[in-house]
């Protein structure tokens, strides 16, 4: 393992916490997407399907459970335990938009025609475009406050870190994975203009980020 991709999945499971402990210490999940988190749980339960069944290593294994047991457990506080903050109002990004077309490149595009293969791919393509329904709702409230900012921050650099572990991976072993690659960059283009908002804004001081209303 490279130092590229150790720092991706502490991103990754930094911005996981912190969203995690923003809604349990807040007693609120308003603000938060609860569609976008459901999407996050579904590509790790299809992604990790293997975790009972091939053992990589046992830092691999932990990772998988403990990604998957705070992806559900924040679902649970979103929908069941704080349900009365979540504003489904606002959080109202039409997901089928995504599990659809993502479904179809999954069948399409893949390097196996099995069903571990195909569900791996999904949650790869999944993954890519599960963050949209948050950015949309951010969108569509014009504002988000410092720690979902915060959250989608070390989200972002997750990604951004992963590209540079495939560069790594590619000149140091010639290893090349199209899907990830691609789908890798995806996300990461999503993540652009938040990233020039969070460091002209977030990091001198603004306690919110504020975005243009829809039309």
């Amino acid at each position: 393992m490279n130092i590229f991709r150790l720092a991706g999945d502490v991103s990754h499971l930094v911005a996981i916490i912190i969203l995690f402990l923003k809604i349990w210490k807040s007693r609120s999940c308003a603000g938060i997407s609860g569609k976008s988190q459901v999407l996050f749980a579904l590509v790790f339960t299809t992604r990790y399907l293997d975790l009972f069944t091939i053992f990589i290593s046992a830092y691999n294994s932990i990772m998988k459970v403990v990604f998957l047991s705070l992806s559900y457990a924040t679902v649970y506080l979103i929908y069941m335990r704080f349900r009365n903050t979540y504003d489904s109002e606002n959080d109202s990004f039409r997901v089928e938009f995504l599990l659809v077309p993502v479904t179809g490149l999954a069948f399409l595009e893949h390097y196996a025609f099995t069903p571990m293969e195909i569900l791996w791919t999904f949650s790869i393509f999944l993954e890519a475009v599960a963050i949209m329904p948050q950015l949309f709702m951010i969108t569509k409230t014009g504002e988000a406050e410092s720690i979902t900012t915060h959250y989608l921050f070390f989200l972002g650099l997750y990604r951004a870190l992963y590209l540079a572990n495939w560069v790594w991976r590619y000149h140091t072993e010639a290893f090349f994975d199209q899907i990830a690659v691609v789908s890798g960059v995806v996300q990461t283009i999503f993540y652009c203009d938040f990233f020039y908002l969070y460091f002209t804004k977030v990091l001198r001081g603004s306690g919110k980020i504020s975005l243009p209303m829809p039309v």
